[in-house]
């Protein structure tokens, strides 16, 4: 089974699985955990152009999951995050990565935010070495194994 293939296939499957869960992931800490891992995905290789930022808000706003909260305030902590990895990417990642830590005290809350990490990842078809090392990075600052997510 070619690459892409099975990316999309884990992705769908993710998706259920979170589907499964949405009445569960409904708290605070799983809001802020998500957005900043989406950040942190779309600014994986340092910069996140207009274009990317435009697609990444655009599937936060559609992905059932996170309709649990309003669009417009998933828009505003996601773009809040991506200025902070922009302005400072180091700097930054820490600040966003303590977000994402946020979500380390509910184990289903953390392994969907590192789910919606892989599936923001791969949405574009392309889910490149720099977006699977820094959901790696979130896998153990959430104290998950990565490789439960072929990461």
């Amino acid at each position: 089974m070619a690459l892409w293939d099975r990316l999309k296939e884990s992705a769908s499957t993710m998706q259920t699985q979170l589907m499964a869960k949405k009445n569960d992931l409904k708290s605070g800490a799983f809001r802020d955990a998500s957005m900043a891992m989406c950040a942190l995905v779309a600014a994986a290789d340092g910069s996140v152009d207009p274009s990317e930022r435009r697609r990444v808000a655009q599937l936060i706003g559609t992905n059932e999951v996170l309709q649990n909260f309003p669009a417009d305030d998933l828009r505003r902590r996601f773009e809040g995050y991506v200025d902070q990895l922009t302005a400072d990417f180091a700097f930054g990642k820490v600040s966003v990565m303590q977000e994402v830590a946020k979500a380390k005290k509910k184990p289903a809350e953390a392994r969907a935010v590192v789910q919606i990490g892989i599936i923001i990842g791969g949405a574009d078809g392309d889910f490149d070495k720099d977006e699977q090392a820094v959901v790696r990075e979130a896998c153990f600052t959430l104290d998950l194994p990565p490789h439960e997510f072929d990461l």
